[in-house]
Formats: structure tokens, C-alpha cells, sequence
């Protein structure tokens, strides 16, 4: 489980973030959503201590986030984050096989496990066939499923990411989100995808101006009354028989224009 009490964050005079509170349970994918600018990414990287709150506490299975040690707290949290540079001279199987660091003392090699380990994450995101690639010469999908064995290799209990779907065409969003909801550990995932988070998430968060609008359950919080007032669209939810789905209509006006 991971969650946040009451955070608070600013960039220098600039707030950011007032008192966001939100919580992860045990295996649920909870996804963060919300217009640019509303303090997604900020949050998520409060929630790995990458970001210092200025109020509020994250805790890790009830534990603060920010007690824990580097080495420590990479062993209870993956992070993917949209900066993760795509130049790296390395191979698939190496890029992986970074995510055993964390169990590694600086001066240690890597094991013949840590090699298992990287290996049986790749064959779980189907990238085994390329682990000699590369990693430059991957496509877009292809990096993210390398970034999310790497993740896997980690053995983390939780999972945060960045976008992880941002610049991928139709296939390969669903294709790294069915990959995210396979996985099975607690995970917060940042998306603009207002169908991919009611597809893939057991709950949403909408932030608006740093502050939490609604969370729940995706049928809940994607609903008209709610997504409306923040996006300034005309929404229409069609209800499939596992999930909601949203038309948009451009051209409302939100409520302070009227």
C-alpha cells in the first residue's frame, strides 16, 4: 500500500499541490488524472520522495517514505518515468538488469539469479527475442515494456509511472496498460487517456489546480457532472459491459465563463 496525507507542495511562491490526500492499496491500479497542469507528475514524484512536501506524509506499507534509505526505498518502489533518456548505450538485457541494482552493494557483480531474475522479466512482457537489441533501436512500445521488465526485475511491491502511454499509438497504449494491469502490485499511474484509466484502473484520482476534484471507483469519478466543470467539454459515457467509455463534445464553457 502506498498513500499521501494531506500533501502539500510548491515551487518556490508557486503551489502546486494543497492537501492531496489518496491512497493505493494492495495490488489496485490507481491511475492520476487531470488537465496539464494540475500536479500529476509533481504528486507522483512526491509519492517516490524525488519531490520533498512541504506538508503531509507519504507512507509506504505504512511506513514514511521519506525514513527510507535510497537502496531501501528502491526496493519498495519501481518508478518509469517519462525522463528516462531513450539514448542509453546499452542493450535490453542490460537495461533490465539494472533493476536488480538495488539488491546489490555498489562493489557487488551481478548473480547468475540477477541474470534469471531479468531474463524471466523479459519473457513476462514478451521482449525476451530482443534482449541483444539495442535499446536505442526500440520503437516506443518497445522501451516501455523494457522499462516495465526492468521494474518487474526490481521486485518492488510498488509501481509508479509517468505517462507511460504518452507518444504510443492505439495498440501499444493498450497494449503497456493490459501489461500494467497483468503485473499485480500496487501500482499509481499517471494518464491524459480519460478511456485507458476507466479501462485499466480499480480507481482514479482527478486533480484540478492541486487539488483532489474526486476519487473513486472510474464509474464514479468519469462522469459527466464531474469531468465537465474541470476540462470545459461536453462529456457522454457509454456504458461496455466491463467499463465505462467517454465521448467528447469540444466547446463548453465552464462554469466561470458562463
Amino acid at each position: 500500500m502506498i498513500s499521501a496525507s494531506d500533501v502539500t507542495f510548491a515551487y518556490d511562491d508557486t503551489p502546486v499541490l494543497a492537501g492531496v490526500t489518496l491512497k493505493a492499496g494492495a495490488g489496485d491500479v490507481v491511475g492520476l488524472i487531470g488537465p496539464n497542469g494540475s500536479g500529476k507528475t509533481t504528486l507522483l514524484r512526491v509519492l517516490y520522495s524525488a519531490l520533498v512536501p512541504r506538508g503531509g506524509v507519504v507512507l509506504v506499507d505504512d511506513e514514511p517514505v521519506a525514513a527510507l534509505r535510497g537502496r531501501e526505498r528502491a526496493r519498495r518502489i519501481a518508478v518509469v518515468a517519462q525522463e528516462t533518456p531513450s539514448d542509453m548505450p546499452v542493450t535490453v538485457a542490460d537495461m533490465v538488469l539494472l533493476g536488480r541494482a538495488p539488491h546489490r552493494s555498489a562493489l557487488q557483480s551481478y548473480t547468475v539469479e540477477d541474470h534469471q531474475f531479468a531474463a524471466a522479466a523479459l519473457s513476462r512482457v514478451g521482449m525476451r527475442g530482443l534482449a541483444d537489441r539495442s535499446f536505442t533501436a526500440l520503437s516506443g512500445g518497445e522501451r516501455q515494456r523494457t522499462l516495465i521488465a526492468r521494474a518487474i526485475a526490481q521486485q518492488a511491491g510498488h509501481l509508479l509511472l509517468d505517462e507511460p502511454t504518452n507518444h504510443l499509438d492505439i495498440r501499444y497504449q493498450h497494449e503497456v496498460m493490459g501489461l500494467v494491469r497483468t503485473i499485480g502490485i500496487t501500482t499509481v499511474v499517471v494518464l491524459h487517456d480519460l478511456n485507458l484509466a476507466a479501462r485499466y484502473c480499480d480507481q482514479v484520482v482527478l486533480l484540478n489546480g492541486g487539488h483532489v476534484v474526486s476519487a473513486g471507483p472510474p464509474v464514479e469519478v468519469l462522469a459527466p457532472e464531474v469531468l465537465e466543470p474541470v476540462y470545459g467539454v461536453g462529456v457522454r459515457v457509454l456504458h461496455e459491459e466491463h467499463c465505462v467509455q467517454l465521448v467528447f463534445s469540444p466547446g463548453l464553457r465552464t462554469p466561470a465563463e458562463r
